[in-house]
């Protein structure tokens, strides 16, 4: 294919800075809540969001890629002009990546999902015909986006009800916050050893049974959980602390489990949304290397995967602070316990998608998440103008991404061909 090397350069450069716009801005988000409620400092989050959102890239990225690659556009129909699968592609990870540095700037938690789905419908519909962009997936990925934080927001609301219940308003709260936070933090390692198992495992060459997995997963979480005790084990407790804020002991336990869970939830973001910075980018690899030849299924190279967590990771130690306090201070005011019901709800919610190949926006997820845990404690407790603005930024993801993709789709198809 001529060209053919420049077109892998240009598509690990545009993929890796899409990856850096995933990670400036959804990571953010998927670590806000840890930061916004005082459970760590955003240098600990950053050290966190690294280990766990590559290992979680790395480990179980390889699901979804597919959906975003394959499943939008009818590869049948462009078989005979792969270039402009190629151009369309290159054209998508470019503008999704601009249109993620924006909204990063003004410190708007969009979806990239959103970014790059819009992008390649945009390029297709318009440079390529309508008929090549299968409109039943785009259906279903858009149902996806009004499911997941309706589902995700009330799991948060439920746990943290539960929290209430079991814990807050009890007698002695910090009795039973050492009795029940364990439980919590056994839920958070079984749920994510799960998804791993059943999701991430399968390209590394992992076949366990349904009976072998769940055995592992219930492993995981009560290791997780006697870690946890130990964690709780060596706090200090002040009975003097209790006298301004009445919960400010139980909300110490609270933080080891917000530690937890934000490991969780980026690891489940890593493995989920790795996927939109790189599956355009294996596509491109994948014509390359076929010469031309549009395969529906290509097998996704290591290299890629490690390229598209390593971008990740960068876009949010440079980058990732202003949406990080969007969410974690912005929405409504957040204390440990409020910030494990909205991180655990997100990253379950996450990990249910990851496992039926939706690609849902961990950014609408985490806000539903969070809306959840808000009206637990009723309206008031939630700045509306906040939502109001985040809500305009979701609206105007899609047509930026696919305005700006139309553009640069004619651009490189005027100078290479």
């Amino acid at each position: 294919m001529e060209y053919g090397l420049i077109f892998i350069i240009l598509a690990c450069l545009f993929g890796f800075f899409m990856a850096w716009g995933v990670g400036a801005n959804d990571v953010a988000n998927a670590m806000g809540t840890s930061v916004g409620s005082k459970a760590i400092t955003v240098k600990q989050a950053i050290i966190i969001a690294a280990i766990f959102e590559f290992a979680g890239a790395f480990l179980a990225g390889g699901q979804v890629t597919a959906t975003i690659r394959k499943g939008i556009i009818d590869a049948d129909v462009v078989s005979g002009t792969p270039e402009l699968l190629v151009y369309g592609m290159l054209a998508s990870l470019l503008a999704a990546g601009i249109w993620l540095l924006i909204a990063s700037r003004f410190g708007w938690p969009v979806s990239t999902t959103h970014s790059i789905v819009g992008a390649i419908v945009g390029f297709a519909a318009v440079g390529i015909g309508m008929d090549v962009v299968q409109w039943s997936k785009v259906g279903a990925i858009a149902m996806s986006w009004v499911v997941s934080p309706l589902l995700a927001g009330s799991i948060a609301f439920a746990l943290f009800i539960s929290v209430q219940k079991l814990i807050l308003g009890t007698e002695d709260p910090l009795a039973n916050a050492k009795r029940y936070v364990p439980v919590y933090i056994f839920f958070v390692g079984f749920v994510i050893a799960l998804v791993t198992i059943f999701k991430g495992l399968k390209h590394v060459g992992l076949q366990l049974s349904t009976a072998e997995s769940y055995s592992v997963a219930v492993l995981v979480g009560i290791v997780t959980a006697a870690i946890g005790v130990m964690m709780i084990k060596r706090l200090k407790f002040d009975p003097e602390a209790d006298r301004d804020f009445h919960f400010t002991n139980v909300e110490k336990i609270f933080a080891v489990l917000m530690m937890i869970t934000a490991c969780a939830m980026a690891f489940a973001h890593g493995s989920n949304d790795v996927a939109n910075a790189i599956g355009p980018v294996a596509a491109v690899v994948s014509i390359v290397q076929n010469d031309g030849m549009v395969a529906q299924k290509s097998t996704l190279p290591l290299w890629i995967l490690a390229l598209g967590g390593l971008g990740i990771v960068i876009g949010l130690m440079t980058y990732g602070k202003k949406v990080m306090l969007t969410i974690g201070t912005q929405i409504t005011e957040l204390t440990p316990s409020r910030g494990f019901a909205a991180t655990l709800a997100a990253a379950t919610t996450v990990v249910l998608a990851s496992g039926t190949g939706l690609p849902i926006s961990t950014t609408h997820t985490l806000v539903g998440a969070v809306l959840g845990v808000g009206l637990a404690r009723g309206i008031a407790a939630i700045n509306l103008n906040v939502v109001r603005t985040i809500f305009i930024s979701w609206v105007v993801t899609l047509p930026a991404g696919a305005i700006l993709s139309i553009i640069f789709f004619f651009i490189f198809k005027g100078i290479f061909s």
